[in-house]
């Protein structure tokens, strides 16, 4: 069973150019699945309807979430079709189980003075301050992944054009307008600030990668979400905030400012406009906010 998941991982990653992150999260996924088969003494040719609702209920036994559960179950229905057409596996009816239905919640967002106040939290006297300062603004000018800003090289760049190469989900590329300000702190960032940091490096070796760590190598994921960590928590007390909400946060401004839905949906680099059309809902929910505030006649 082993040797066909890596032969399933190495299938996502030659032939769907999946990040590291995903192939993680499949092999993950897929190894809860195989686990629970091989403590009832099981094998893949046993997989029917019955064990797979069994995957379900052990599941949410666990306490999964909704969203959390329907990818499991999705990884591993993935995985047991890429072994069906390998002819290592029948068509059954494990195919036919549903995913459970998804909770409808709308993204967690900051306000712009949130916002405003966030990017203004590093000390840009210090050479990490200032590169806090660069990542914050970057990833709210762009509405980035973290992913997709720790991935970021030099090449990628066009700061005379304020353009910015980014490759998202699956390796697809788009192009991201940069603004003025976060185009400016970016080239200082890059003409003062990343050789200095580049110069902690002890073994001396080079890096394409644009944010650099402490220690003089390439920041990672979770480096950059330890540094918005660190941040929201002088400027917000709400809760659910991560450095995703920089990237809802951008959506939601660029809506209530009128830009078009299909706009957005580029620049955010969705497949999908209906995955963009939550933000739609998230600034409705803001105007009726502001209104029920508002207006003198409110509650006539």
């Amino acid at each position: 069973m082993h040797k066909r998941l890596e032969r399933f991982l190495t299938y996502l990653d030659v032939q769907k150019n999946a990040s590291p992150l995903t192939l993680q999260s499949y092999r993950n996924d897929i190894m809860q699945f195989l686990a629970l088969l091989n403590q009832y003494g099981e094998d893949l040719g046993a997989v029917d309807h019955y064990r797979m609702r069994r995957f379900l209920a052990w599941l949410k036994e666990q306490g999964y979430s909704r969203s959390t559960v329907a990818r499991k179950l999705s990884a591993a229905r993935t995985f047991l079709r890429f072994v069906q057409r390998e002819g290592g596996l029948q068509s059954g009816s494990w195919a036919a189980v549903a995913r459970p239905r998804q909770e409808k919640t709308l993204p967690h967002f900051l306000y712009y003075h949130e916002v405003a106040a966030l990017l203004e939290a590093p000390d840009c006297g210090t050479l990490l301050g200032f590169r806090d300062r660069a990542i914050l603004e970057v990833t709210y000018a762009c509405g980035l992944r973290v992913s997709e800003l720790a991935g970021l090289e030099l090449d990628s760049l066009q700061l005379e054009e304020r353009l910015v190469k980014v490759y998202g989900k699956g390796s697809k590329e788009r192009i991201v307008p940069l603004g003025r300000v976060a185009a400016a702190i970016l080239e200082e960032y890059l003409q003062r600030v990343r050789p200095a940091l580049l110069a902690l490096n002890r073994d001396g070796a080079a890096t394409d990668k644009v944010f650099i760590n402490h220690r003089g190598g390439p920041l990672s994921d979770r480096g950059v979400r330890l540094i918005f960590q660190k941040y929201i928590r002088q400027v917000s007390l709400r809760e659910k905030i991560t450095p995703h909400s920089l990237r809802h946060s951008f959506a939601t401004h660029m809506l209530e400012r009128g830009a078009d839905l299909r706009v957005v949906q580029e620049l955010l680099g969705h497949v999908s406009v209906s995955t963009t059309q939550v933000y739609t809902h998230v600034t409705r929910e803001h105007l009726q906010k502001v209104y029920q505030q508002a207006h003198p006649r409110r509650d006539i």
